[in-house]
């Protein structure tokens, strides 16, 4: 197995920030909007660099995404941000009809997604969003695992012309990708290669998975670990044939097991695998979130790496 090497522990909303300000500085077609939150989503240096391009909406998150929208279709790339919970539900009926039916270049930046929110609780913590967002036709929606990634990510979804929806979090996790890796829409990354069962796994918990796939190595069970940034378009070629070679696949995922990426690969494996795979589910189970520290919470939910491990070796 090859070495991760971690350059520190740094939160992927900072990774979006990042990105946002290069994109400031390159294209002056980028804007930015938000609902109150500049300093959570780390917009103060976009905001600082081009205050003309900077619209601080106030707590009215549907006017923000209408807003948004009519920037695109005044030839802006905005992008919107706020809480993942009030980026996705709180404002679904706008996003459906005036970013994807009217397909507008709009890119909704979700932040403080999952459970490692951590002490903000239940009401914070969205676990539906990804799935509600891949329902959406002309909706790509984006996963990244760190901050390298994250900030990739949101110059891929700029140069991307269509609907994005990018999540990412508010914890300190490791930071292990290339600062210098292309970020490619709808192309799963193949971490490990191996030949008795596939991990899937997107956002936070792909670090998770590189831990459990350390541990199951260990116990001489090889493992095909893939992160998957890009829960929709799915990279159907990458998936099959790795769930087709092992014949078993584990999703981890800081989501519902209802709607996300699970469902997905299900979905795809039933439609189009030529051989049947065995599957297990890491995901909330059901159940709204509650307050804690991020690590409690994984693994109240049963989202570490612990639990990953155990779902592997259930098959």
């Amino acid at each position: 197995m090859k070495e991760y090497i971690n350059t520190g522990n740094k939160d992927t909303r900072s990774g979006f920030g990042a990105g946002l300000a290069e994109l400031g500085r390159t294209n002056p077609k980028v804007v930015a909007l938000t609902a109150d939150l500049k300093g959570s989503l780390k917009m103060d240096e976009f905001a600082a660099e081009h205050p003309e391009r900077y619209f601080e909406c106030g707590i009215a998150e549907a006017n923000m995404i209408g807003m948004a929208a009519g920037l695109a279709i005044d030839g802006y790339i905005p992008f919107a941000g706020t809480f993942a919970n009030f980026a996705s539900a709180r404002v679904y009926d706008q996003i459906r009809q005036s970013v994807c039916y009217s397909r507008t270049n709009v890119k909704i930046a979700a932040s403080h997604a999952g459970v490692t929110l951590g002490e903000d609780g239940a009401t914070h913590q969205t676990l539906e969003d990804l799935g509600m967002m891949r329902m959406l036709p002309e909706m790509v929606v984006l996963s990244p695992c760190d901050y390298n990634q994250t900030k990739a990510a949101t110059l891929a979804a700029a140069a991307y012309e269509g609907p994005v929806y990018l999540r990412f979090g508010r914890p300190a996790v490791p930071n292990f990708t290339p600062a210098d890796a292309p970020f490619e829409i709808g192309k799963a990354i193949q971490l490990e290669e191996g030949k008795d069962l596939t991990i899937l796994a997107t956002g936070h918990l792909v670090w998770e998975a590189i831990l459990a796939t350390q541990a199951l190595e260990k116990q001489g069970l090889s493992v095909d670990l893939f992160n998957i940034a890009t829960i929709k378009p799915l990279d159907e070629k990458a998936i099959l044939q790795s769930a087709e070679k092992t014949g078993r696949v584990v999703c981890a995922e800081e989501h519902m097991i209802a709607g996300g990426l699970g469902e997905a690969v299900a979905g795809l494996l039933a439609r189009k695998s030529r051989k049947p795979a065995q599957m297990r589910f890491v995901a909330v189970n059901d159940v709204f979130g509650q307050s804690g520290t991020p690590a409690e919470l994984l693994k109240a939910y049963g989202l570490d790496a612990d639990h990953i491990v155990a779902a592997a070796t259930s098959f």
